[in-house]
């Protein structure tokens, strides 16, 4: 198992790429607020993982996801929605970072809206089992 300290860095990661998000869409910059928004998730995704009896060892994304919701969201240790909301802004993030286009200012809003949503739940998840000690942005 990872030490809680290392979900409590993660944590803190997530809030970093939190407040990013927050200041790259109030730059206009939506495909790279949808892509911090995404890496918030993806570290509060991590740090839960950290916790879990059999700690998440993928080295890919995809992989990560699947353990999240195998060991985390099957289980109900976490509610279907966190899953839903991860799997949707690796779909954006891959739009934003990976296609000619651009993510629209609406789809951002809601990436970073469900961002905050998740680190928060992930955070309210984590002080419950006592794995990590509370962070915030």
């Amino acid at each position: 198992m990872i030490p809680s300290s290392d979900g409590a860095q993660l944590m803190h990661k997530a809030d970093r790429a939190l407040a990013s998000a927050r200041l790259l869409l109030d730059a206009g910059d939506t495909d790279g607020a949808c892509n911090r928004a995404y890496y918030a998730m993806f570290d509060a995704a991590r740090a839960a993982l950290a916790s879990a009896d059999t700690p998440e060892t993928s080295k890919t994304h995809n992989g990560l996801i699947a353990a999240f919701g195998l060991q985390l969201v099957k289980p109900g240790r976490l509610p279907k929605e966190l899953g839903r909301m991860l799997n949707r802004a690796e779909e954006v993030r891959l739009l934003a970072d990976y296609t000619g286009g651009s993510v629209e200012a609406a789809d951002a809003h809601e990436a970073l809206s469900q961002a905050k949503a998740f680190v928060s739940a992930v955070r309210d998840y984590l002080d419950r089992s006592g794995d990590a000690p509370r962070t915030s942005a």
